[in-house]
């Protein structure tokens, strides 16, 4: 580990994106130009320099505070910066310097290490089984020792932990679903090898998808139109209020341009019948199943297992660790309302992984304290 002092500094987009195509594991909520993607904040790329060198960077949002002239900063799934290399402190201490210099008057980040990871076959034994209340009660697959280290050494610098309970909160949820797509030896496993994960149900509608009549597309950008109607019939079907097309059409144009290909867009239609569409995103050796939708027409052709199989298969051949299917809750009790979730996502073969959570410091203590007060009083 490293004893030499860090500084950071800003550092242009060209420079960050340069740093990042030398690291692995690197999320795409931390590229730079995920910042013109997400509407409502602005970016800021900065950077770790040991002596001269750099040796780490960040996309940090920052997102003004109504009536004064603050920022919350915000550091989702990052920085990226190998903690093993340099001592937690050595990294913050002058992030939060900078960011408190300039005007921000809260820091959240989530440094989204893998801290435990339960298999997805135990989670769906054991879900709803008397003695099993939530994920602790289960016997681990792995931890990570210098993940909780890095708890440890936030809570010691002062930053804390929201509690969300088994709910979700704001922000990147701290239990996420992944599908393993590599050993524990970073071998890479092939489609036949990642199915076996699935639940025998899941395993057989998606044979039964692939031997079917269904076509599996890669759209480009003007085929958004055909995901959005089908998002917005999932909207409508399970009652939450979708984002508009321009939204997915900039993402898909943004991410593109910046990485080509990072940004897939997956149709699976029948005899010119579209029945489900997907967007993955890909970064570094990581991908994100990020949003999906389905008709309500044909189900026994099983689309959505079509597009999972087509993207695990792509997902492995450019060689990432895991596809990640977004958020669950750490219950283990049927009768929650999360708990379907957690029994989908298993049944395809997604093991749980509990990340870092996010933390929030706060730089100037009493508009961070009114900041929070705010926040709660809006969610009544």
């Amino acid at each position: 580990m490293s004893h030499n002092e860090l500084h950071v500094r800003p550092i242009s987009s060209t420079e960050h994106s340069s740093f990042l195509a030398t690291a692995r594991d690197v999320s795409f909520l931390q590229r730079p130009e995920w910042a013109r993607v997400k509407g409502g904040w602005r970016g800021e790329s900065l950077g770790w320099f040991d002596n001269d060198v750099l040796v780490g960077a960040a996309l940090v949002l920052h997102r003004s505070a109504p009536v004064i002239k603050k920022t919350l900063a915000y550091v989702p799934d990052g920085p990226v910066i190998d903690f093993a290399a340099y001592r937690a402190d050595a990294v913050l201490k002058p992030l939060a310097s900078y960011l408190k210099d300039r005007g921000s008057f809260q820091l959240k980040m989530g440094p989204g290490l893998a801290v435990r990871t339960w298999g997805a076959a135990a989670v769906r034994k054991n879900l709803g089984k008397e003695g099993f209340a939530q994920l602790s009660d289960l016997e681990v697959q792995s931890q990570s020792d210098s993940a909780l280290a890095l708890n440890d050494a936030l809570a010691s610098l002062g930053f804390t932990k929201e509690d969300v309970g088994l709910d979700f909160a704001a922000g990147q949820p701290e239990y996420v679903a992944r599908v393993a797509l590599q050993d524990a030896e970073g071998n890479q496993l092939d489609t036949e090898q990642v199915m076996a994960s699935y639940s025998s149900t899941t395993r057989n509608e998606t044979r039964k998808a692939l031997k079917s009549t269904l076509e599996v597309e890669v759209g480009e950008c003007k085929d958004m139109a055909r995901f959005h109607a089908l998002y917005n019939h999932t909207a409508d079907r399970q009652e939450f209020t979708g984002r508009p097309l321009s939204y997915f059409e900039k993402m898909h144009t943004v991410l593109n341009e910046a990485v080509p290909g990072s940004c897939t867009l997956y149709i699976a239609s029948n005899e010119g019948v579209d029945l489900a569409a997907s967007i993955v995103i890909r970064s570094s050796n990581l991908a994100w199943y990020l949003y999906g939708a389905s008709s309500s027409e044909q189900r026994k052709l099983f689309a959505p297992k079509a597009i999972m199989h087509r993207m695990i298969s792509d997902s492995t051949e450019a060689g990432c660790r895991y596809l990640d299917q977004g958020g669950v809750s750490a219950t283990l009790d049927k009768d929650h309302h999360l708990s379907g979730l957690t029994k989908f996502k298993t049944n395809t073969g997604c093991d749980i992984v509990q990340t870092n959570g996010e933390w929030d410091l706060a730089l100037n203590k009493p508009l961070a304290w009114a900041f929070e007060k705010y926040m709660n009083w809006r969610k009544k």
